[in-house]
């Protein structure tokens, strides 16, 4: 079964390639079709060599195999957490072309493979992420996914704003990819070596001979830590991300928040645990109070900027920053129970997230907007896209029996104390956002917003994705988020599944025993108290009356968000000082 490894990424380049040399001369429906096949292919690959990932497995591409003790091959990783990443990136590159099945106008020039040839060059990408176990071509893989996100979100080349986007995204994702490869750089002069378990030996042997940890390792760390951040879009390396967003097309949105985000904060566990776990690396004391640090304020900035948007599509993305705030924080406590609680509660939300992403696209193209103040009452008639839409935010509160509500009650029970707290409160805003947009859009409720400032960005002059307004919804659109749903309630309440996840979780990394990855009955009263206050939330909003501006102390905060790239570089370079700070007092201290 080892290898099969290099086939997660080679079928979909492959078929990418195939698809743009035979663009121009297929039908639109023979490309589309091919697409799909060729994904779901893949995932099936992925999903078989899961079920077959015990023991872990181990590749040397092209049977580059190590002798003695040295290596110069690239080297795939084929464990639980490894190949449950590559089957979550297949199955959402899967979704999101079924959904974008006819989406877009007449491709350019005629070329009907173009678009879906782009999402299985990303889905090869993120799958090779996830299975690299060398720094070096995960850095590879990493540049490869940016390069093709950047071309998918200006997709829409005639339209400035998704060309702006585009940019902005591709600026800081690159600033993140030099620190990135300056870090690995740092750590093969001091190792000699790129594969992961032999860089983190080859720290751990120079301690031993006294040369660390000492400033090269503390800034390899925090440089490989910073390129990885970016990608997971944590504060204040976030901003790419809702301008990102707001231009990207709908199926490409699926994939940037419901799992290229997630595969940021999986880079961080697993270089970590890898490199820099042991006594050559980081003390986990001072990983531990930068990561939940970091977490903490990414959580808090993301549900309150979350929380006054009325772009739907920026709302929703700033969920996602929530979201990836309460993943870093349960990494960040660096225990077994933290990491099998992030690992459920990313499958869970990857699917509510997709889905809350394909309603949006639906209210763009059949009512011509995104925006929550101009949408007032004009859903009505889209009653399953509301109950779809409804349920999405009640799966980001937490309500059981969501996959995303047992991830975050194992992740509350390995934070404890006031942590728990925040879990409660990010989730509950973030959904009550969404829950406002459903009462709001979908059934009208409360007066009819009049003044247009209420919220930070408007939303009314976007243009539809599809070739025009749509004058019935395709069953594929309805579809997708119906079964993206159906599988984050899966995660839930699948007898076993989340001992399964932990099982894995745990093999691939401190080796030690499980935790609790079950219901209980704290778990349940957390998840319904979170879905209550996200409910209170959205009655409060939908009902109030008077004064609706946003209050004046949140106004530095959405300041921030200025859409100059010249600020989010000053922010990236504040961020990677403030996360060397943080490592810095044990680092050197020892």
């Amino acid at each position: 079964m080892d290898r099969l490894l290099p086939l997660l990424v080679a079928v979909p380049l492959l078929g990418a390639a195939l698809l743009v040399a035979a663009g121009r001369h297929l039908p639109r429906a023979a490309a589309e079709t091919a697409g799909c096949v060729v994904s779901a292919a893949t995932a099936v690959l992925a999903l078989v060599l899961l079920l077959n990932s015990s023991p872990p497995m181990l590749e040397w591409v092209g049977g580059w195999t190590p002798q003695n003790g040295e290596s110069v091959g690239i080297v795939l990783v084929g464990d639980g957490p490894a190949l449950g990443m590559a089957a979550l990136v297949s199955l959402l590159t899967l979704a999101a072309l079924v959904y974008s099945w006819h989406y877009f106008d007449e491709p350019p020039r005629g070329h009907s493979g173009s678009f879906p040839a782009l999402l299985l060059v990303f889905q090869a990408a993120m799958c090779g992420f996830a299975i690299a176990g060398d720094l070096f071509n995960a850095f590879v893989f990493f540049e490869l996914m940016s390069v093709v996100a950047y071309a998918l979100t200006g997709y829409r080349i005639d339209d400035p704003k998704a060309v702006q986007g585009a940019l902005t995204f591709g600026v800081i994702n690159s600033l993140g990819a030099y620190a990135l490869l300056m870090g690995i750089g740092l750590l093969y002069a001091r190792t000699g070596e790129l594969a992961m378990t032999k860089i983190g030996r080859g720290l751990d042997t120079a301690a031993v001979h006294g040369h660390g940890p000492d400033a090269l390792v503390l800034a390899s760390f925090v440089l490989v830590l910073v390129g990885l951040l970016v990608k997971a879009a944590a504060v204040p390396f976030h901003f790419w991300l809702p301008d990102a967003h707001a231009v990207a097309p709908t199926p490409v949105c699926m994939l940037l928040s419901g799992v290229m985000t997630e595969l940021g904060a999986y880079g961080v566990w697993r270089v970590y645990g890898t490199v820099f776990a042991g006594p050559g690396g980081i003390p986990a004391a001072d990983l531990e109070r930068g990561m939940v640090t970091l977490g903490v304020l990414t959580a808090a900035v993301g549900a309150a900027m979350c929380w006054y948007q009325r772009h739907i599509k920026r709302l929703l993305a700033y969920s996602t920053v929530a979201h990836t705030g309460m993943f870093l924080v349960g990494l960040g406590v660096l225990t077994p129970e933290g990491d099998d609680g992030v690992a459920l509660y990313i499958l869970g939300h990857a699917g509510v997230k997709a889905a809350l992403f394909a309603c949006a696209g639906i209210l763009l193209d059949r009512l011509g907007s995104v925006d929550e103040h101009t949408l007032h009452g004009r859903a009505r008639e889209l009653r399953g896209v509301a109950v779809m839409f409804a349920l999405g935010g009640l799966g980001l509160a937490g309500l059981p029996p969501f996959g995303t509500a047992l991830g975050k009650a194992v992740t509350e029970e390995a934070v404890g104390g006031p942590l728990t707290v925040l879990y409660v409160a990010a989730s509950a805003v973030t959904a009550g956002a969404v829950l406002r947009v459903t009462a709001r859009v979908f059934l009208g409720l409360g007066p009819r917003p009049e003044d247009a400032g209420e919220f930070e960005t408007s939303g009314s002059d976007e243009e539809p994705e599809t070739r025009g307004l749509l004058s019935r919804v395709p069953d594929t659109m309805h579809a997708v988020p119906a079964v993206l749903l159906a599988a984050a309630v899966a995660v839930g309440v699948i007898p076993g599944f989340g001992e399964l996840v932990a099982r894995s979780v745990n093999e691939a990394g401190s080796g030690g025993a499980p935790g609790a990855a079950h219901w209980t009955a704290h778990g349940v009263l957390l998840g319904l108290l979170s879905a209550l206050l996200a409910v209170g939330l959205a009655a409060l909003a939908v009902t109030r009356t008077g004064r609706t501006s946003a209050p004046d102390w949140t106004a530095p905060l959405r300041r921030l968000q200025s859409g100059h790239v010249g600020d989010y570089v000053a922010w990236l370079l504040v961020g990677a000082t403030v996360l060397g700070a943080l490592a810095l007092p044990g680092a050197l201290g020892n």
